[in-house]
Formats: C-alpha cells, sequence, structure tokens
C-alpha cells in the first residue's frame, strides 16, 4: 500500500535507528524522503540508497537541528529539491543522563536545544509552507519519559514532556489550516541506545512491559507512517504510546 504517494516527508535524524525505519516506511509508502543528519554522512547515504534502491525518491540533507539557521536551510533544501513538503517527523535527539545533582549546564542545554528546540525551529518553518498549502502532517517522537519520567534522565524527560505540550499547541493553531500535529511516545525499542544497557538493566525493562519485549524501530515507523496518512485524517493533537502496555493512560 502506497498510501503517501507524490507526498514529500523530511526525516530528522534519519541515519540510524528509529529515524532511518521511518525513513525507509515512508518511502515504501510513496514519499520522497529527505534524510537528515547530523554527523553520519555515510549511514544517511544507506538510507537513501535503500529508499531509491526499492524504486523511491530521496535525498540526504546534513544539519545540526539544534541550530535555527541550519534548521532554516534544511528547509530550504528540501523544497528547491522537491518543492514541498507535506511530511514533518521531527525525530532527532540525544541523550546525556545523569543524575540531577551531577548533571551540567552543557549537559541540560544540549538535550533541550536538539530534542524540543529543534523541533520548535522544524516546526515553525514547515508550518508556515503546510498554512500555505492548507494540508500537512507533523509527527514529533516523544517518549514515555515524557509522560511517566525516569531517574537519571531530567534532561530527556522534560525536553519529551515539553515535546508533547508543543505538539498539542501547534495542533490547536494549525487544525483550521488542515495541517494535523501528533506525536509517537515510544517505549523501550531495541536501538543503539537500549544495545547499550546490562543484562540485568534489559531484563528489568522487558519485565515492565506487558506484551513482554522490547519494540522495533518498525513498530515505531508503523505508526508514524498511519499519523502521516490520510487514514488519520482526522487526528490532531493526540499521543500515542508504542510500548507495548508499558504504560495505560
Amino acid at each position: 500500500m502506497r498510501r503517501l504517494e507524490a507526498r514529500v516527508a523530511l526525516v530528522t535524524g534519519a541515519s540510524r535507528g528509529i529515524g532511518a525505519a521511518v525513513a525507509r516506511r515512508l518511502g515504501v509508502e510513496g514519499a520522497s524522503v529527505v534524510v537528515n543528519y547530523a554527523g553520519r554522512a555515510d549511514a544517511a547515504a544507506e538510507i537513501v540508497a535503500a529508499i531509491v534502491g526499492a524504486g523511491g525518491s530521496a535525498i540526504a540533507v546534513q544539519a545540526d537541528v539544534s541550530d535555527p539557521a541550519a534548521c532554516a536551510a534544511l528547509v530550504e533544501a528540501a523544497v528547491d529539491h522537491f518543492g514541498r513538503i507535506d511530511i514533518l517527523v521531527n525525530n532527532a535527539g540525544i541523550t546525556r543522563d545523569g543524575l540531577l545533582v551531577r548533571m551540567s549546564d552543557d549537559d541540560w542545554r544540549a538535550v533541550i536545544d536538539t530534542n524540543l528546540s529543534g523541533a520548535f525551529y522544524l516546526s515553525r518553518s514547515v508550518g508556515k509552507l503546510m498554512m500555505k498549502q492548507r494540508s500537512g502532517s507533523i509527527v514529533n517522537m516523544a517518549s514515555v519519559v515524557g509522560m511517566m519520567g525516569n531517574a537519571g534522565q531530567v534532561n530527556y524527560a522534560a525536553a519529551k514532556a515539553g515535546l508533547i505540550g508543543m505538539t498539542k499547541s501547534i495542533a490547536r493553531e494549525l487544525a483550521g489550516r488542515g495541517v494535523r500535529v501528533n506525536a509517537v511516545a515510544p517505549g523501550f525499542i531495541t536501538t543503539d541506545m537500549t544495545d547499550a544497557l546490562s543484562d540485568t538493566a534489559r531484563e528489568s525493562a522487558v519485565s515492565s512491559i506487558a506484551m513482554g519485549r522490547l519494540g522495533t524501530p518498525e513498530d515505531i515507523a508503523a505508526t508514524v507512517a498511519f499519523l502521516a496518512s490520510d487514514d488519520a485524517g482526522y487526528i490532531t493533537g493526540q499521543v500515542i504510546a508504542v510500548d507495548g502496555g508499558m504504560t495505560y493512560a
């Protein structure tokens, strides 16, 4: 099924993990994809090659989303190449874990600037385009940590909770122009971040999940593709937890 035929998607942080899975899935669904990356040009090129090899269209564009000027240049590059942006997936994110009393100012700012401010900069720029088009879908990558908190991740939790509030606020502002804004809140997903967990930590995580397993990047990508498509045409301002039953709202 190619639900996103003739649409253009910009996915940030798309060179690895969840972002890469989202970019590939949107490509399979028919979208032309702008694969944003911060530093791993080789990995981004592999994602582009995979999408093109499957019959899709994609380009890679480097940008540090914590820099508003870089975000503006990223949007400009996407529009120059494809002519429009129909889907924005604010996925780029970093972690700088540490307990509150030991967390440095730099570690606080780095996570807020990338995970929260970056989504703001891009939503502001792309939102203007979508309002003129009177159509579009923005999907923000939140986290269950933003809903329930997590010791050692004050910065990350604050950024993700902020992203949830931002999602709901922007959804209210743009709904009248045909633009939908939603968030996906992944639980424990098998990425390089969770690969770094000890066996004990992994077992503890799995024991907290009703379905008894970690999720996959493809689980998240499927939800993003749904929210980006017309199948979710009457859904906006929502946060969908994709966590195997780890949380129940």
